[in-house]
C-alpha cells in the first residue's frame, strides 16, 4: 500500500475526498470527473490496488444516503406494487418495475462496453470536454423545459413518476449508458436532462435520477469492488482484505462516514434546491471546470 507524498497529513487527504465524493456523487457535476482530477492532482497513483479501494469505500458511502433518505418513499412503492396507490397500475407499469427496467437499459450496454469504458478513465482532456458539453446541454435542456411544474413538491413528484410510462424509463435508461462510457458526463446530469425532455418536472426527474441511482451504482460499485480485489489478466493490481493494515483501515472508514455525512446533507439541499431553482448555476459551473480541465490537461502533455 502506498501513499502519495504531498507534505498532506494522511487523515487530512482521507478528508478532502470524502468531502469532495459527498458532494460531487448526487449533484449534476460528475463525481467521477472530480475524484479522478483530485487524486492525479494529489499525485495518487490510480492503478494502485489501495486507491482504487478507497474510491469504492467512499462511494459506498454516498450511495448508502438514498435508500435511507429515500426509505419512506421506497417502502410505499413496494408495499403498492403492483396495482399502484390508485389502483390503475400494473406490473409492467408499476415505478418499482420503471426504476428496474431503465436499471437494465443501463447495465446491459455498460457491461457489453466494459473495455471501451476502462480506456476512457484516465483521460482528462476527454473528462473536461464532456463536462463542458453536460453543461451546455443541461443549461439548454433546463432553459426550454424546466418551467414545466418547476415548483412542484415531492408528493406530486412521486405521482408524477409513478405515472410515468415504460418509454420513458427506457429513454432515460438508454440515455445514462453516456455517463458509463465518457466520463466527466455525469450519471444524475443525463437522468435529470433526458427525464426533462420527456416531460417530467425538475423535482420528479430529479427523484427518479436518485431512485435509479440506488441500484446502478450499488451494482457498478459491487462490479469494481469484484474487479479491484480479483482482476482480470492485464488488469491492475488486486488488494485484498489481508493486504490493508490498520491504518489504511481507518483512512478508509474516515472516507466513508465523511462521504456519508456530506451527500446526505447534499441531497436534502438539493431536493429543495431544485423545487425553486433550476440547473443553470451548476451547468455553469460544469462549463468552467471542464475548460480549466482541459487547459491544464493540455499542458500537462506538453
Amino acid at each position: 500500500m502506498r501513499y502519495p507524498d504531498l507534505g498532506l497529513n494522511d487523515y487530512l487527504l482521507s478528508v478532502i475526498l470524502g468531502v469532495i465524493e459527498g458532494i460531487t456523487e448526487f449533484l449534476p457535476v460528475s463525481s467521477s470527473a472530480h475524484l479522478r482530477i483530485c487524486e492525479a492532482l494529489f499525485g495518487i497513483d490510480l492503478g494502485d490496488g489501495y486507491w482504487k479501494m478507497f474510491t469504492i469505500a467512499i462511494q459506498l458511502g454516498a450511495i448508502l444516503v438514498l435508500p435511507i433518505f429515500f426509505w419512506n418513499r421506497i417502502v410505499r412503492f413496494l408495499m403498492t406494487f403492483p396495482r399502484g396507490s390508485q389502483g390503475d397500475r400494473t406490473a409492467l407499469s408499476h415505478p418499482v418495475t420503471l426504476v428496474v427496467l431503465a436499471f437494465l437499459c443501463t447495465a446491459a450496454p455498460s457491461y457489453l462496453l466494459t473495455k471501451v469504458i476502462g480506456k476512457n478513465l484516465e483521460n482528462l482532456v476527454l473528462m473536461g470536454s464532456a463536462l463542458i458539453g453536460g453543461g451546455l446541454v443541461m443549461w439548454a435542456v433546463d432553459a426550454i423545459y424546466g418551467g414545466y411544474h418547476k415548483g412542484i413538491d415531492e408528493p406530486e413528484a412521486a405521482h408524477e413518476i409513478e405515472k410515468m410510462g415504460t418509454g420513458r424509463a427506457i429513454w432515460i435508461g438508454l440515455w445514462q449508458v453516456l455517463s458509463a462510457v465518457i466520463p466527466g458526463t455525469s450519471r444524475s446530469m443525463i437522468t435529470i436532462s433526458s427525464g426533462q425532455v420527456a416531460g417530467l418536472s425538475r423535482t420528479a426527474a430529479l427523484e427518479f435520477s436518485f431512485l435509479l441511482s440506488i441500484p446502478t451504482m450499488a451494482v457498478a460499485t459491487g462490479y469494481d469492488l469484484l474487479r479491484s480485489l480479483k482482476p482480470h489478466h492485464g488488469e491492475g493490481n488486486a488488494i485484498g482484505a489481508t493486504h490493508i493494515d490498520p491504518h489504511g483501515w481507518l483512512l478508509l472508514g474516515i472516507g466513508f462516514i465523511v462521504s456519508f455525512i456530506v451527500a446526505f446533507g447534499v441531497v436534502a439541499w438539493f431536493m429543495e434546491w431544485v423545487r425553486t431553482r433550476g440547473f443553470t448555476p451548476f451547468a455553469i459551473y460544469r462549463i468552467v471546470a471542464g475548460a480549466a480541465v482541459v487547459v491544464w490537461a493540455l499542458r500537462l502533455a506538453h
